[in-house]
């Protein structure tokens, strides 16, 4: 049967992405998408995510807007990197999906709520602030939670600091939440999405694929990848987010590590780090992982697999 996902995002380029891959992969049952605060404000990211809805011809599944800010900061977005839009590059299509008149973290509590346990996995892409408030507002989601897969944090590299990852340092005290409740959970991190690279070659798999969703991929990787060569020194543009939709759909798509992980919320240099204690095995208490090498072929074949999925729906 496949996963039955939440994809919690704030779309971003590789949000974007992400839920391409979510949508056309037959072993994902994308039951929900929920948007936060983070590449752009809440307003943008979430019409954001209902234009990608729009160009994968996105059906059935709810989406819901969340949190406006962090729980204690305030709200810092990524502009330098994915514009003013937050996906800017290609023409967004006008939304024509309704958004669920339920704010995300009551979606994400009633759809865990409501389905049984073990059923529902959490997929986070952006800030952690959602899921921390569902968290708090309904504790007894955590154990009725299969497993959390985000996109965040780095043990070794940090991109918004030099210690610290975007997603994580925008709202540690979020993260600190999440991290530290006793689920499973799987930190796919820089280590390991910095190895996801668009090269040459992976863009011409893409563009031959011919499809309106794969030319509208094309579209936010060359804005995305100017942005990374610019602001971050990369030949080809890191795309971070559909790496946490790839662990579930296959985990042998990443070597994963079982470690004790925290979040650093008082360091003056070191706000949002992510830290990783290798000091000795992890004992058996320990729910969280994080991810270390990427099969790069084997990744970047399930995303332009799901593009082959989708099709062209505007020309159905």
């Amino acid at each position: 049967m496949p996963t039955k996902i939440i994809l919690d995002c704030d779309p971003g380029h590789d949000d974007a992405i992400a839920m391409l891959l979510a949508w056309g992969n037959p072993d994902i049952d994308l039951v929900g998408v929920t948007t936060v605060m983070g590449n752009q404000t809440i307003d943008k990211v979430t019409r954001n995510a209902l234009s990608v809805a729009r160009v994968a011809g996105m059906t059935g599944v709810p989406f819901a807007r969340g949190a406006h800010r962090p729980l204690v900061r305030q709200a810092e977005v990524a502009a330098s990197i994915h514009g003013a839009s937050g996906l800017d590059g290609p023409v967004l299509p006008e939304p024509t999906l309704e958004l669920d008149p339920r704010h995300a973290v009551d979606f994400i509590i009633d759809t865990i709520m409501g389905a049984e346990a073990g059923e529902i996995t959490l997929v986070p892409t952006g800030a952690l602030t959602n899921i921390a408030l569902a968290v708090r507002k309904e504790p007894r989601i955590v154990p009725r939670v299969k497993q959390v897969v985000l996109m965040g944090g780095g043990v070794n590299v940090g991109n918004w600091s030099a210690t610290s990852e975007f997603n994580i340092v925008i709202d540690p005290e979020a993260a600190h939440i999440v991290f530290n409740e006793p689920w499973p959970l799987t930190m796919v991190g820089l280590d390991l999405t910095h190895e996801a690279l668009a090269t040459p070659s992976i863009v011409a798999a893409i563009a031959a694929v011919g499809t309106a969703p794969a030319r509208f991929v094309g579209e936010l990787l060359a804005f995305f990848g100017e942005t990374y060569r610019e602001q971050q020194g990369f030949e080809h543009p890191p795309v971070h987010d559909p790496c946490a939709v790839a662990f579930v759909i296959d985990p042998t798509v990443m070597e994963v590590t079982r470690v004790p992980l925290n979040i650093e919320l008082t360091g003056t240099l070191t706000l949002g780090m992510t830290v990783a204690d290798f000091r000795a095995a992890a004992p058996d208490t320990c729910t969280t992982h994080v991810a270390r090498r990427l099969d790069h072929t084997k990744f970047w074949a399930l995303v332009v697999d799901a593009l082959e999925r989708i099709g062209d729906p505007e020309h159905a």
